[in-house]
């Protein structure tokens, strides 16, 4: 009784732990603004991960991602990678509607420490909900 006891603690404590641990790489983030139009539009919801990032695999050229605003770190940004410095673990993010977007080109390059994650699904609106990759009109930098 006491081994089975043992291991049904050593069960629920592993269950816990990796439960935390992907809670801890998972978040839901709001489209704010029209900066990533047509491809996001204001009050998407969508789910951001930093899965692939704790794997050792930085999100790649042309992938959504949520960043810290380097101007206001509490804010959260949703732009595209443009391009990627590996020397310098930087990306240059931009939204795919240029001429409505705060991004690289006015606060340079994101740390991949201000990268939060890469957006991986849109829950809502329903009548837009599902994985990405959402393509959108960008240019590499």
């Amino acid at each position: 009784m006491r081994a089975r006891l043992g291991f049904s603690a050593l069960l629920a404590a592993t269950v816990a732990l990796i439960t935390l641990g992907l809670l801890a790489t998972v978040r839901r983030v709001a489209v704010e603004g029209g900066s990533m139009a047509p491809a996001l539009l204001p009050g998407d919801r969508l789910i951001v991960t930093r899965w692939s990032m704790v794997l050792g695999r930085p999100p790649d050229v042309g992938d959504i991602v949520a960043v810290r605003d380097p101007r206001l770190p509490e804010r959260v940004l949703i732009k595209r990678v443009t391009s990627i410095d590996p020397t310098l673990g930087t990306f240059e993010v931009m939204g795919d509607a240029r001429n409505a977007s705060a991004d690289s080109r006015q606060f340079g390059p994101v740390h991949r420490s201000g990268i939060l994650g890469k957006a991986v699904y849109r829950y809502a609106p329903a009548t837009r909900s599902g994985p990405g990759p959402w393509p959108g009109e960008y240019h590499s930098a």
